[in-house]
C-alpha cells in the first residue's frame, strides 16, 4: 500500500496449502539464489512454476508516480530558475545602460564601487522580496493541497520558505551584482563625455 492509504491492522498467517514462501535474502547474488530456489522447488515435485516478487520492487512501484512527478518538477524548477536568471541579467544590464550618466556623476562626486553596486542591486532585491511575498502563500496552499492526498503527511514549516527566500535572494544578488559591479567600474569620462 502507498502513503495515500492508512495502514490497516494486519495479521500474518502461515498458509495451510503450502503455496506461499517468504525468503529473506542476505546475498548480493540474487540471480543465483533465485535459480537455486527454482531448482529446489522442482526437486520437491511442485507442479506449478515458481513465481516470485521482491518486496523492495513492490515498494518502489507503489511510489513510482510521486518519484516521477518529483523528477519532472525538479527539471522544470531548474529551467524556471535559469530563465529567470537570464531575464534578471538582461534587466540588470538594461538598467545599468539606462543609468550610465547617473553612475558617472555619482563616481565623479566620490561614490565607491560598493555604493554604486548596492544602489543598483537594491532595486532588484526589492523585486525578489515582493515576488517571495506573493509566491509563498500560493506555494504553501499548493503543497498543503497536494499533501492532503496522503494519509501520513508532514507539516510544512516556516523554515522551508525561509530557505527558499534566502536562496532566491542569493541567486538574484549573484546574477545582478555582476552587472552592477561592471557598471560601477566603468570610467565616468565615457558616460559624461557628451555632457
Amino acid at each position: 500500500k502507498s502513503f495515500h492509504e492508512r495502514i490497516s491492522p494486519l495479521v500474518m498467517v502461515l498458509a495451510h496449502n503450502q503455496e506461499t514462501l517468504v525468503v529473506k535474502l542476505k546475498t548480493a547474488d540474487v540471480a543465483g539464489l533465485t535459480a537455486t530456489l527454482q531448482n529446489r522447488w522442482k526437486e520437491y515435485g511442485a507442479q506449478e512454476p515458481l513465481s516470485f516478487s521482491f518486496l523492495d520492487e513492490r515498494f518502489a512501484n507503489t511510489h513510482k508516480a510521486e518519484q516521477k512527478i518529483g523528477q519532472i518538477m525538479g527539471i522544470f524548477a531548474g529551467l524556471t530558475i535559469f530563465v529567470a536568471c537570464l531575464g534578471l541579467f538582461g534587466l540588470a544590464k538594461f538598467t545599468a545602460q539606462q543609468r550610465t550618466k547617473e553612475i558617472g556623476v555619482r563616481k565623479v562626486l566620490g561614490a565607491s564601487v560598493m555604493q554604486i553596486s548596492n544602489m543598483l542591486s537594491k532595486e532588484f532585491l526589492r523585486l525578489v522580496l515582493l515576488a517571495c511575498i506573493i509566491a509563498f502563500p500560493i506555494a504553501w496552499w499548493a503543497m498543503n493541497k497536494w499533501l492532503q492526498d496522503f494519509a501520513y503527511r508532514i507539516n510544512i514549516g516556516w523554515y522551508v520558505f525561509a530557505i527558499a527566500g534566502f536562496a532566491a535572494l542569493f541567486i538574484a544578488l549573484l546574477t545582478v551584482s555582476f552587472q552592477a559591479i561592471k557598471a560601477a567600474l566603468t570610467n565616468p569620462v565615457k558616460s559624461l563625455r557628451t555632457e
